[in-house]
């Protein structure tokens, strides 16, 4: 079986999609497929290439058995609506143009980044082969939710192309019940659409000791070390954590530690200077073998999102490394992440944007040992059932029906 996987972020880069798709492909790899991924010279979050890549027209690699093709886009930091779309739209170009002239038995294309479905199906109708639109987020809705851009001509026009994606696939690989159900309601058929949640590869991420090398380097002994890892974005309201923690100052053993990047980064570390908040260290994105070295530090995983309504359909793929760390996660996410974390009892949910709860709720999980060892023991059990190699075969064996012929018995 040969799969050609369209992605417009891949490793190096360290962001869910980019681990997402490859570790879903070195999985295939080893069930038999020959894989070939199109993607973008790696440079997400900041719009800088990464050193020892250069933003060719055409470049190819072998990663782990994964044939990587990187094609020239338009670069650009993961900031300004408008900027950001010259870049999806590049991509879906360059790609499409290799994906012309790549053998391929099926096409699969992952959004965010809706134009790279654009690109999927446009490859579908020329080469003649069926393909697989993997929805991670339900852009363009997810873009006026966090307020980028009011609904307009242009939203519609992209509404309409996104259900013309939805139509023309074979099958929909959504990551969370909640997206399969709003497609459902947009008259689409239920057949088609598969439910493929995030999850963690457990031979990278297990629980360990915290670092006490990287402790003494960060000035964080004795600490009570609150986390966040991630992109810094507009939908993930960290401005209002960065409140919460500026008014904690009397409680001089809490600190917070961000580590990312993203289009709300600059302001953040305005606000942080605003605010006078000593409790509040921030760092720029590690490279993907040191993220477990700066989550062994934490005590809590701090997992936010805006207050949407949008925001209750997702799981933040966080939820799953933390988890697999045994780290217990205060969780600012209402919906189908929430009923997650309290169905395993892997954490504590406060109401998103409400510093009372947020405040109540992590002095409970940093006060209370009992509880904190329970969630030790919900987040073992929630990672081991979302297994990332499990998953990868479940979604591989999606593939192999989309090429079997149907029965006739």
């Amino acid at each position: 079986m040969k799969i050609l996987f369209l992605t417009d972020n891949f490793p190096p880069e360290v962001n869910a999609p980019a681990t997402r798709t490859y570790e879903h492909c070195r999985e295939w790899v080893r069930l038999g497929a020959e894989v070939t991924v199109i993607t973008c010279t790696p440079n997400f979050p900041q719009g800088k290439v990464y050193k020892g890549y250069s933003n060719k027209l055409y470049q190819k690699e072998m990663v782990d058995g994964i044939r990587v093709i990187r094609v020239w886009s338009y670069i650009t930091a993961n900031e300004g609506f408008i900027k950001r779309t010259l870049d999806y739209i590049s991509f879906s170009v360059t790609s499409f143009i290799a994906g012309l002239f790549q053998q391929a038995d099926i096409i699969i294309a992952t959004s965010p980044q809706f134009f790279t479905a654009l690109s999927g199906r446009t490859l579908s109708f020329w080469k003649r082969k069926p393909w697989i639109m993997e929805v991670r987020d339900l852009w363009p809705e997810s873009i006026k939710t966090v307020g980028a851009m009011k609904d307009n001509s242009i939203i519609r026009y992209f509404e309409w192309e996104e259900k013309r994606c939805y139509r023309s696939a074979k099958k929909i690989v959504v990551v969370t019940d909640s997206f399969k159900k709003k497609l459902e309601e947009r008259n689409i058929s239920s057949q088609k659409i598969e439910v493929i949640k995030n999850g963690v590869d457990l031979t990278q991420f297990t629980p360990m000791p915290k670092d006490e090398k990287l402790l003494e380097e960060l000035n964080l002994k004795g600490k009570k070390i609150i986390g966040y890892i991630g992109t810094h974005g507009m939908a993930h309201k960290l401005d209002f954590i960065l409140q919460c923690a500026a008014r904690m100052e009397e409680r001089n053993n809490y600190h917070f530690l961000f580590i990312g990047d993203g289009a709300e980064k600059k302001k953040l570390l305005k606000l942080k200077k605003q605010l006078r908040c000593k409790n509040v260290t921030m760092l720029d994105s590690v490279a993907k073998q040191d993220v477990k070295r700066y989550l062994s530090l934490l005590d809590v995983a701090l997992i936010n999102l805006r207050k949407s309504e949008l925001f209750t359909t997702v799981i933040p793929s966080k939820i799953f490394e933390n988890a697999a760390m045994e780290i217990p996660i205060l969780l600012g996410v209402d919906g189908e992440a929430r009923r997650i974390i309290e169905s395993y009892q892997a954490g504590l949910y406060f109401e998103p944007e409400s510093e009372k709860d947020f405040n109540d709720k992590l002095y409970r999980l940093l006060n209370e040992p009992t509880l904190y060892e329970q969630c030790k023991a919900g987040c073992h059990r929630l990672a081991h059932d979302f297994d990332r190699k499990r998953l990868a075969k479940q979604m591989f064996e999606i593939i192999a029906s989309c090429l079997c012929p149907p029965s006739h018995s």
